[in-house]
């Protein structure tokens, strides 16, 4: 047997005692699969179960729908990369976390009453966690964005980008004075902070339909209300729209 075909049935034997994140309900064009054992890359094939560790990859002009375990679905565009990291499905609480490495997501997980369901994505830049609603998120080497179109989404840092920026602090801080009395000097109103990415996003920031936010990887962000009309002509999102109109 072709090492090939030996690693790609490792894998799906191991993965059948681990928990499925879902499974590929609708690859279209180049969809490829990659196994946490393994360095190849295999055709995504439809109704394929993924786990923990796998890795999806789409091509131009290609995509592909996850149905996640116990409901909800992720949508990738085409020439992106997710990772599929942590899994964790129970009766009335559910949780995924993905690493987005590039290219455009869509994520739709309604839960239902009583249930907590929680998809996080992480992308270069941020992380986005939501909660029982609808968003997209772009993932950029320099810049990330996530679109909000129901629900609420919680956006913040990586925290290694937060702890860099917190130890490059440190190390430019200069040394505390020796206590000395002296003249009392007035102290000045604070300026506001003019234009765009000009704060450096240090908590978590709640965003709600309609809003968007753009992270760089230095921390600071821009948040605004996005053009839902311009927003509604991009091809990807008239497809996701499609899809969940589809599914009602």
């Amino acid at each position: 047997m072709p090492f090939r075909a030996i690693i790609s049935l490792l894998s799906l034997t191991l993965g059948l005692a681990q928990q499925p994140f879902g499974k590929i309900t609708l690859p279209l064009g180049k969809v490829d699969v990659r196994y946490s054992l393994g360095d190849t890359w295999d055709r995504a094939r439809p109704n394929q179960p993924v786990f923990e560790g796998n890795i999806i990859r789409t091509q131009t002009r290609s995509r592909c729908e996850i149905s996640l375990s116990g409901g909800g679905k992720v949508r990738i565009g085409e020439n992106s990369e997710l990772v599929l990291e942590q899994v964790s499905v129970k009766p009335m609480v559910k949780n995924f976390s993905a690493d987005l490495k590039k290219g455009n997501i869509w994520v739709t997980a309604k839960a239902a009453f009583g249930e907590k369901k929680n998809v996080s994505i992480r992308t270069p830049t941020a992380v986005a966690a939501i909660r029982g609603t609808k968003y997209r998120a772009r993932a950029g080497e320099d810049e990330s964005s996530v679109l909000v179109y129901d629900g609420k989404v919680d956006v913040n840092q990586l925290k290694k980008v937060i702890d860099e920026r917190n130890e490059m602090r440190r190390s430019l801080a200069p040394e505390k004075p020796k206590f000395k009395l002296g003249p009392v000097e007035e102290i000045g109103a604070p300026t506001e902070v003019a234009g765009p990415f000009e704060v450096t996003l240090e908590e978590w920031v709640s965003l709600v339909e309609g809003m968007q936010i753009n992270v760089r990887k230095d921390g600071k962000y821009h948040l605004f209300k996005f053009d839902q009309a311009a927003d509604a002509e991009d091809d990807f999102v008239k497809w996701n729209r499609d899809q969940d109109a589809a599914e009602k």
